[in-house]
């Protein structure tokens, strides 16, 4: 259940990354990187975020942070057994970390992190041997539409910082 392709994907499956890809781009609304997350318990949304770093001036509020949180404070207990975290983006090595300690049960992400992916791509801290709680993880949900929607938004923003670097040097003369 590690690939894509050998995980045929439920149509609550569906729902749930829509919804968070719903999250994602209510992160890019606001300048932020579109990742959304939602944790999911008996077929029910206990838990949603997306990426606030830089609106909170918080460097941990990633979209799982926040969504495993709420999840936390919904059932009431720091333990997410029989939970599923759905997220638009491969988690980092710290949401990774949160993953094994909240002992989240499975992780669907739509795309994978080349750069800092700690759920199989760079490392796969989720389910490393030597630690003490293991997540299954599969990927490739909307693989193609939440990497658009992360390759758009840092097009974007190269070349806004492009035509503020042009602005500047023009006003400099």
């Amino acid at each position: 259940m590690n690939s894509a392709n050998q995980h045929v994907f439920s149509l609550d499956d569906h729902l749930f990354m829509q919804r968070a890809i719903e999250l994602a781009k209510k992160a890019e609304a606001i300048d932020e990187i579109p990742v959304g997350a939602v944790v999911v318990h008996q077929g029910k949304i206990i838990g949603e975020g997306y990426n606030q770093s830089i609106t909170l001036n918080d460097p941990s509020a990633h979209a799982e942070m926040l969504a495993i949180r709420q999840a936390g404070e919904s059932l009431s207990n720091y333990r997410l057994l029989d939970c599923t975290l759905y997220v638009t983006l491969e988690p980092c090595p710290m949401c990774a970390g949160l993953l094994v300690h909240s002992r989240i049960n499975k992780v669907i992400y739509a795309s994978p992190d080349l750069k800092t992916g700690s759920a199989g791509s760079v490392f796969n801290l989720i389910a490393h041997e030597k630690l003490n709680h293991q997540i299954s993880h599969c990927s490739g949900l909307y693989q193609e539409q939440c990497s658009s929607l992360l390759s758009n938004f840092f097009k974007r923003r190269r070349k806004e910082k492009k035509a503020l670097k042009k602005a500047l040097k023009g006003n400099a003369t």
